[in-house]
């Protein structure tokens, strides 16, 4: 064991002790103080532990990989998976109250998800505001307006923006995934039963076509489940 003692140039160390014991296969270094009050306790080992590879990467969330992948929240402000819709044709559509095409579409919506069955299909409204004074009341009032207005019983969920950075996560899925942005009320995405969307449809273009192509992608759905069994 040898010992030597040297005196710091830098004053902020009163004393200084270096312990070099030495073997074949390693050393170890010690340093017995580094502040004015002297170390009660035995010199410290000061050889740093080596990293995990793994210790110094951020966690990254999971990217949801399809729509059904997200949580939304109904229209009392209830989170709700869209889990629950996988395995299922959906007809996404983002609603108003006041607006020039709110009665036919509500009546039209509600036709469809009537005729198609909530077994294979749901239409799911998520009212938006940021289209003038077409939708400005809360989730709970807009729900109860369209209720007893247009009878509809498709599930609708909490008022939300689908343009800019507060956008809802799930929606701009939607609008990510056709790289287009709604310009007014009533834009319609189908989504399969894999949460992958299929089309889209704008305010303008017409309901027949929608009910087609989700009439066609139902007809798969329920061929599919046949031969499965």
């Amino acid at each position: 064991l040898l010992l030597a003692v040297c005196k710091p140039k830098d004053e902020r160390f009163n004393t200084g002790f270096i312990f070099l014991k030495e073997s074949a296969l390693n050393f170890r270094v010690y340093l017995s103080s580094f502040d004015a009050a002297p170390s009660s306790g035995p010199p410290q080992d000061f050889r740093q532990e080596p990293l995990s590879p793994t210790s110094t990467q951020l966690v990254k969330p999971r990217k949801p990989k399809d729509f059904y992948s997200f949580e939304v929240k109904d229209a009392k402000g209830r989170s709700v998976s869209l889990e629950k819709y996988r395995g299922k044709a959906s007809l996404v559509v983002n609603v108003a109250s006041h607006s020039e095409q709110t009665e036919a579409n509500y009546r039209s919506l509600q036709e469809l998800h009537r005729e198609l069955g909530t077994s294979h299909f749901n239409v799911l409204a998520f009212p938006c505001g940021q289209f003038g004074d077409t939708e400005t009341g809360n989730s709970r009032d807009i729900e109860a307006f369209a209720k007893s207005t247009y009878g509809v019983t498709f599930p609708f969920f909490s008022k939300i923006k689908i343009m800019g950075s507060e956008a809802d996560p799930a929606f701009k899925f939607l609008t990510d995934s056709v790289k287009k942005i709604p310009k007014w009320n009533f834009w319609k995405f189908l989504v399969d039963p894999e949460g992958k969307v299929v089309r889209f449809w704008r305010t303008d273009e017409p309901m027949e076509s929608v009910r087609q192509e989700a009439t066609a992608l139902v007809r798969e759905i329920i061929l599919k489940k046949r031969v499965e069994l």
